[in-house]
């Protein structure tokens, strides 16, 4: 989290140095990131990025928290003009993400560079790691009657899964340089069968 010196500089310099921090992680993955490009690029001393941020990792995730909240009203908004249907939802999305040209770079170092604190962070999007009031939030919007579930249990793990088999489908396109309708019609095939579910009924022997 940003100290309180970075909130309360003017929105100018505040969005310079976003823009620098940004341009940095989008050249390299965090790990690899230079303080000192940041610092150039934003055309501040060292010490005053201290006084901004802790270090690297919390101006990172100051921006990764910042395009994750976007990326949320994006995807209630179009759960909500979807009527609940999430796997709908999901397929629009999903699009949406890969076909950015602002964040490209930026989202495929972070998805190429995958912690459990970046997944968790970036899954806030359009699922939740517990059940929280995200998870409620997304549960009163989702149509269940649509999917084949007895309860709220059960729609907390459908997530999970649909998040899962999501954020595969970000890596490989990205670790592959998919181009967009190749990675669209994997991700197709993949939703689907999620929708159809993988067991055959299998009528029984007499």
């Amino acid at each position: 989290m940003p100290k309180i010196t970075f909130f309360n500089l003017p929105e100018d310099k505040k969005e310079t140095l976003i823009h620098a921090a940004k341009k940095e992680f989008s050249r390299v993955p965090l790990y690899d990131a230079s303080i000192a490009n940041i610092i150039k690029e934003a055309g501040i001393p060292r010490g005053s990025f201290y006084q901004y941020f802790e270090d690297k990792e919390d101006a990172f995730f100051f921006l990764l928290n910042e395009l994750t909240k976007e990326h949320k009203y994006i995807f209630i908004h179009i759960l909500t003009r979807n009527n609940g249907d999430i796997f709908e939802t999901m397929i629009e999305f999903f699009r949406i993400i890969i076909s950015e040209e602002e964040n490209f770079n930026f989202l495929k170092n972070t998805f190429l560079n995958m912690t459990h604190r970046i997944e968790s962070t970036f899954s806030r999007s359009f699922s939740s790691n517990e059940r929280n009031e995200s998870f409620e939030k997304f549960s009163s919007l989702i149509d269940k009657s649509l999917l084949n579930i007895l309860d709220e249990n059960e729609l907390f793990y459908v997530l999970q899964i649909i998040a899962a088999v999501t954020f595969r489908s970000f890596v490989d396109k990205f670790a592959r340089d998919l181009p967009i309708e190749e990675a669209m019609n994997s991700y197709l095939i993949e939703m689907n069968l999620l929708k159809k579910g993988l067991y055959r009924d299998i009528p029984e022997s007499k």
